[in-house]
């Protein structure tokens, strides 16, 4: 898991510290996991089965909730998850726009 830290023990995200290459296995929890999108680093990856609707965990805290379900090692982004503290419709029809 070099590629990926986990910040809290809480978290059910890990964070990407080396840029991750589309079609990249990685070993999550000790188990290959396929990823099939480059991720940049500082984002985030799913480190567990995420369902629609639950929390988003980093730092040990809630930072959103998943707005799809998102299997592990999937790119958690503005794609699949939503702020519950702060509106973020403008990203969202921002990213709607750019990927339609």
């Amino acid at each position: 898991m070099a590629k990926l830290i986990k910040l809290h023990p809480l978290d059910n995200v890990l964070i990407v510290v080396e840029e991750i290459a589309s079609a990249e296995r990685l070993l999550i929890n000790d188990s290959i996991v396929y990823v099939p999108d480059a991720i940049a680093i500082g984002h985030k990856v799913a480190e567990v089965f995420i369902e629609a609707g639950e929390k988003i965990i980093k730092y040990g805290v809630s930072i959103g909730s998943a707005t799809t379900k998102i299997a592990t090692g999937m790119h958690v982004h503005l794609h699949n998850m939503k702020s519950d503290y702060i509106p973020t419709y403008t990203l969202e029809k921002a990213f709607r726009e750019t990927n339609d």
